[in-house]
């Protein structure tokens, strides 16, 4: 990885209201010196991971690839980012399929397209062949909840077409009962209880199974805290939970997960839930919240995480504007990107920030890879420029190292 000094960055959005005006770029260019990771190791080992699945499905090696993934899910392996290596291995299996699903759909393709079904049948008669491995089940069923969220589509669903509905609850009923079987806890699969929680997320009504199947999920990887993202997310009552039960589930988890997480599982189940809801951020225990954030960078000080929690603090917390009520709490919280960016950061990962700016939301559309990672960059740039102000406004040159900002000489100024 070499240093180099912050690039100019090139156009980006205005930025939501309540962000801060930091220093012009040129300013930034001129005295803000950090290592600047484009890659990183999540990079690569997510895609080693999703292109070893994706070889061997097309070389119809699929007793191999079961017995990867399942290696995988037994070991609990992640990449540095949390991503389960199991499901990369998976999703590398099924996205031809499902690539292909979504492109005819963006095409227009009719109901009775075959780019629409081919792939998904090819995928079922290999699971004919293998009916009774949980893990080939798992690649099928998965590829049947995407092609679903496909039809689904991202409008809303009072202007849903009939025959989108339709393929969409066929889809997911198909996953359902090719997962049925399976008991999650008996096979010790973490990758199974999550493929039973992500189908069972899109009922109407179902919160309390729903936080019943995520703590048998938890519990089988508390290391996992996606999953425990995924809980707050969907405890929301825009999607059939409340409230309250988004409070009880997050003191819950951080009950059961102490001795890893100490606090932080408070912070990871209302982690993305406080983002979207100004009312969940109203009723949060902020104290307990920032003191979830101090165990995860002590259980976690990887610079993967160090990025993430400071993105959020600094960029997704503030791109939906001021509410009256949550502004308190964000405000104490967006803080928190002051002790993270200072005591913390010695590098930055402009992905990372770019994915903070579209509240890591996995369906966000990305035309340009290198656009997305420049205005990253700029965001993280300028995150951390403003937690220097004063010293760039005194001329003086900020040097991250692997032990933290170092402060140089005055080099004019500003």
């Amino acid at each position: 990885m070499a240093r180099i000094a912050a690039a100019r960055p090139g156009p980006f959005a205005p930025q939501p209201t309540k962000v801060p005006q930091a220093a012009p770029e040129v300013d930034i260019e001129a005295y803000l010196d950090i290592p600047i990771r484009d890659l990183t190791a999540e990079h690569d080992t997510g895609r080693a991971a999703q292109d070893r699945g994706l070889f061997l499905a097309r070389q119809d090696r699929w007793t191999e690839l079961a017995r990867e993934i399942a290696a995988a899910d037994a070991a609990r392996s992640a990449s540095p980012g949390g991503v389960p290596l199991a499901e990369a291995l998976a999703y590398g299996a099924r996205c031809d399929v499902v690539h292909a699903v979504e492109h005819a759909l963006a095409e227009g393709a009719g109901g009775t397209d075959a780019a629409l079904l081919s792939g998904i049948m090819a995928l079922e008669a290999v699971r004919q062949e293998h009916r009774h491995d949980p893990y080939v089940n798992l690649v099928v069923a998965q590829a049947h909840t995407d092609i679903g969220w496909a039809w689904r589509g991202t409008g809303a669903a009072t202007t849903l077409p009939a025959l989108n509905r339709q393929r969409c609850a066929a889809h997911f009923d198909r996953a359902a009962r090719l997962l049925a079987p399976f008991d999650a806890t008996a096979l010790d699969s973490p990758a199974i209880a999550a493929a039973q929680c992500a189908l069972l997320a899109r009922e109407p009504g179902a919160a309390p199974d729903l936080a019943d199947r995520y703590g048998d999920l938890i519990d089988l990887d508390p290391k996992n805290f996606r999953a425990m993202r995924a809980l707050g997310a969907h405890l929301l009552p825009r999607v059939g939970g409340s409230h309250a039960a988004l409070e009880l589930e997050a003191r819950r988890t951080a009950a059961r997960t102490q001795a890893i997480w100490g606090a932080g599982a408070y912070a990871w189940v209302s982690f993305d839930a406080i983002a979207q809801d100004p009312a969940a951020c109203d009723r949060v225990d902020v104290d307990f919240f920032i003191d979830g954030l101090r165990d995860i960078v002590a259980a976690r000080p990887d610079q993967e995480m160090i990025n993430l929690l400071a993105a959020y603090c600094a960029i997704t917390l503030r791109r939906n504007g001021a509410d009256a009520g949550a502004d308190s709490p964000r405000a104490r919280i967006t803080a928190c990107a002051g002790w993270l960016i200072r005591d913390h950061l010695t590098e930055l990962h402009p992905l990372i920030w770019a994915h903070a700016a579209q509240g890591f939301d996995n369906n966000a559309r990305v035309t340009s890879t290198q656009g997305f990672a420049a205005r990253g960059r700029a965001d993280g740039l300028r995150a951390i420029a403003e937690q220097f102000r004063d010293d760039l406004d005194r001329g003086l040159r900020i040097t991250f190292t692997p032990d933290g900002p170092v402060t140089g000489g005055v080099t004019g100024g500003v």
